[in-house]
Order: C-alpha cells, then structure tokens, then sequence
C-alpha cells in the first residue's frame, strides 16, 4: 500500500460523492461536484508521479490507476446525458464508455500474458481532453445555475451579447464531447495497433482450440 495506490483509491472514494451531488441539481452542489472532480483529477496527476519518483510502481498501481479514471470520466459523462439542458447525445458517451472497456479488457488480457499496458502519450491526451471538458462543462452548468438563482445578474438573452452568450451555453458541451469522443476513440485504436500482435496470438490460440 503504496503513497501513490492510496491516493489512487482515495480518488475511487471520491467518485460516489461526486455522483451525489452532481445528480442534486442546484448551483451549490453543482459547485461542490466540481470542487470533487478537480480534487480527484489532482491525484490522477500525482500518484503516477509520485510513484515514478520513489520506484514504488506497482502491479496494482498500473492497473488501478486508469481503472478507476475510467469510472470518474464515466460518472460524468452518463450524468451530463440525462441533463436536457447540455444536449450532449447517448451515442457519444456510449462510444467513450466502450472504447474504455475496450481497452481495460485489453490491459487483463496482457496482464495475464505477464505484460503491462501502460498510459501512452495518445491516453494521457486522451484524458486530458476529457478532464478539460468536463471541467468547462461544469463551469457552464453552475453559470446556468447562477442565472437562475440570481436572475438580475443575467443579462437579456434574446437580444446583443447575451443571445450570443446564450448559444456559446447550449452549443459548446455538445461539440466539446464530440471532440473528446473523436479524441478517445483515436486513442483507442492506437493502443489496438500497438499491441495488434497480442489480439493475433490470442486469435491463433483459440482458432487452435476450436481445431482441436
């Protein structure tokens, strides 16, 4: 139980409050959501570090460390579908979620082989997209939240800068998750091409089985 394997699973515990107050629709807990998910995006960012830095990376580590960053962006992304206000489509959170499967199915593959898939450079971009989104689209959802709550702050949204601003709230989370899912599924055909040669072996095993 490493410094770095317990930042990671602290970041597992944070995801259940995450959820809570993310699904209580007002302007404070959405406030509180964001605080939690940035709080948890920091540990993404260290444990890895910290763990590199003091030669305490572990089997564990490796595979849990992108494990539970799949069930944080998850969490997030099946909670902005059910909110009509961010227009965000099924289809696109459900390519995100089974390109993520997709490869943890890839990882416990290699991991029984005795390798390790580790975070590339096209995956660590890949979250980085997400992370960026979703933070943006939080910040859009509590600006929504405040106009609502304080409606003399609001400016008139049928006519000069607050009908533009009015568009740049409804259209941005929709092209921002569509870009990330454009994002997320490169990146997980990379990984695919990269470790191609492990998905034929496995193939040629179980065509050999099957023959037997």
């Amino acid at each position: 139980m490493t410094f770095a394997n317990k930042l990671t699973l602290l970041r597992l515990a944070l995801v259940p409050g995450f959820m809570i107050f993310m699904y209580m629709d007002n302007f404070w807990t959405r406030v509180v959501a964001l605080v939690i998910f940035i709080a948890a995006s920091i540990t993404d960012w260290y444990d890895g570090k910290i763990a590199r830095a003091t030669g305490t990376v572990t089997v564990i580590g490796t595979f849990l460390d992108p494990l539970v960053d799949k069930m944080l962006i998850a969490a997030a992304m099946v909670g902005f579908v059910e909110m009509g206000e961010l227009h965000i489509r099924a289809w696109m959170v459900v390519l995100i979620i089974s390109r993520e499967f997709l490869i943890t199915g890839l990882r416990s593959l290699a991991a029984s082989r005795g390798m390790i898939v580790a975070a590339e450079g096209a995956g660590k971009f890949k979250m980085a997209s997400q992370i960026t989104a979703i933070i943006t689209i939080f910040v859009i959802l509590i600006v929504n939240s405040g106009m609502e709550k304080w409606p003399s702050i609001a400016p008139d949204m049928h006519s000069g800068w607050g009908l533009v601003l009015q568009q740049v709230l409804e259209r941005t989370p929709f092209w921002l998750v569509f870009a990330t899912t454009l994002l997320t599924i490169v990146s997980g055909l990379f990984y695919v091409n990269k470790y191609s040669g492990l998905l034929k072996k496995e193939f040629s095993v179980l065509k050999t089985l099957k023959a037997q």
